[in-house]
């Protein structure tokens, strides 16, 4: 299960003396518990790990955006490196040309024609292709193979 690795790998950069890694992994850990402590939680499964994963790279990439925009780029570092760390735990993400390939067989399969019919697709999209490809890309995508 991911959440036994991530806890064998917080011993592991401990030990290492990995301060980058441990406070990535660190910082998962805490999400994660935050996550099941929340009220109404359930059990988190890999897939719900996956999400929390997915959403602290992109804090920290947003994260290291700004720093890089204030000339701040000892912290920008700092965030991209943590971003690495924590990528690991993720899913290999498709390439451009896998995730155009997905996105016109799932145009195929609900019969979209027009913009109009984007919602259908990127609900189904979205779905599909969870954990492999950021929303951002898959809608610009859906938008290019159907203007």
């Amino acid at each position: 299960m991911l959440e036994e690795k991530i806890q064998q790998d917080i011993k592991a950069a401990m030990l290492a003396k990995d301060s980058v890694a441990l406070a990535s992994v660190r910082g998962i850990k805490a999400a994660i518990l935050l996550a099941k402590t929340s009220e109404g939680a359930k059990e988190l499964d890999d897939a719900a790990i996956v999400k929390i994963i997915q959403k602290l790279v992109k804090q920290r990439k947003e994260s290291a955006e700004i720093y890089t925009q204030q000339n701040r780029p000892e912290l920008a570092q700092n965030e991209l490196a943590e971003a690495e760390v924590m990528e690991r735990y993720l899913p290999k993400q498709l390439s451009e040309a896998e995730i155009e390939e997905k996105v016109k067989e799932i145009i195929a399969q609900v019969g979209a024609q027009s913009m109009a019919d984007m919602g259908k697709v990127m609900g189904v999209a979205t779905k599909a292709l969870a954990g492999q490809a950021d929303g951002k890309v898959i809608s610009a995508m859906v938008r290019k193979i159907l203007a």
